[in-house]
């Protein structure tokens, strides 16, 4: 399994700012083994962890890749923080000077121009017979995913009153959003060549489903999780993503059918509440309280948490975010009735670093 995850550049106040060139710059002269890379926009940068089996090791790759980024981001004066979308607005797209962003701006133009947001990839490795299995029976689980990283309740200096708000920007693209099952390799190559071929897409990379097989890896690549503030929360998101993989990839029938209307109403049930009303319960295929569908969920990859030893994990990460709250709860407290975004923006920065704890204390 491993993690990539999207970050913005912002200055002290908490602006997003085109600086990315300067941040990976700084990166690279400070000589860390981990990556960072540019994105789509100036204002993004983007780091990867490694391949891990064990959870203590991929916290302890996503810890140093996050930590690096902060100290690239510092030594030139300015920021990365782990937030899905541009909290106080005013900052105008600018794509990375690219031959591929540049043919993707000038195609696809003010939809390009909304895919400035920050999202967390999580890669799980799958035998290649599992792998279009996987991608149809993780349709209707996806919007659980998607609530327990819930982090973009505000944007351009307005309350979407959404949890979060990075899922119905990037929904624009014409290749994002809930798709039929594909049932095997040669439907899914299929269509992938169909939308390349329309135009939809410049290449397999542009295939914006919420759940593909990777180009690069031996992996399913699970698209929907906010980026997290919290390394604690964005860790919680992958096993419990692993989880479910592994699940899915070890059931021998054919994945139930779904309406596509269900599943878009499940993923903005999920975009709108997080884990603070109700969500889609796959078992019983109706819309539960939070607790109840996570309930569920456990229960349904109890097993492979348990293969894998990280059940505990897994359920008290879950308890802290239903009683805590998650990263969109965390903003609205923070923001308060006045709306102080300035105040928002600088919690996010200081969170953003692993390591925040220890310099608070």
């Amino acid at each position: 399994m491993g993690i990539e995850e999207e970050l913005f550049v912002v200055d002290d106040r908490g602006h997003v700012v085109p600086e990315s060139e300067a941040v990976v710059r700084a990166h690279r002269r400070l000589g860390p083994d981990e990556q960072l890379d540019h994105e789509l926009f100036l204002q993004q940068i983007e780091l990867q962890t490694g391949p891990h089996e064990d959870p203590d090791g991929l916290r302890e790759d996503l810890v140093a890749q996050r930590s690096s980024a902060v100290a690239a981001a510092r030594a030139v004066g300015l920021n990365a923080v782990a937030v899905p979308v541009d909290v106080l607005g005013g900052s105008e797209p600018r794509p990375t000077p690219e031959s591929r962003y540049a043919r993707m701006m000038a195609r696809y133009g003010e939809i390009g121009r909304n895919g400035m947001t920050c999202g967390m990839h999580v890669h799980v490795e799958v035998a290649d017979e599992d792998a279009i299995h996987v991608v149809d029976a993780l349709r209707p689980w996806t919007p659980l995913l998607t609530a327990l990283s819930a982090n973009a309740p505000f944007f351009h200096g307005r309350d979407t009153h959404h949890a979060s708000w990075r899922g119905h920007l990037w929904d624009t693209w014409p290749t994002a959003g809930p798709v039929e099952t594909f049932g095997d390799l040669e439907t899914y190559r299929a269509v992938v060549a169909q939308l390349i071929e329309s135009g939809a897409a410049l290449d397999e990379h542009m295939l914006y489903l919420d759940a593909r097989i990777a180009e690069r890896f031996p992996t399913v690549e699970v698209r929907v999780a906010d980026a997290c503030t919290d390394v604690e929360d964005a860790l919680l998101v992958a096993e419990v993503t692993r989880g479910l993989v592994t699940t899915l990839a070890k059931e021998p029938t054919e994945p139930a059918p779904w309406r596509l209307e269900t599943l878009k109403a499940a993923r903005w049930r999920a975009r709108h509440d997080g884990l603070g009303g109700t969500l889609f319960d796959p078992v019983t295929r109706a819309f539960v309280p939070a607790e109840q569908a996570l309930d569920s969920l456990v229960k349904t990859i109890g097993a492979s948490l348990d293969e894998a030893g990280t059940r505990d994990r897994v359920t008290d990460g879950i308890h802290r975010l239903l009683t805590r709250g998650t990263g969109a709860d965390r903003q609205r407290a923070v923001a308060g009735d006045s709306l102080d975004l300035a105040a928002v923006m600088a919690d996010l920065i200081r969170r953003t670093d692993p390591h925040h704890e220890e310099e608070v204390s």
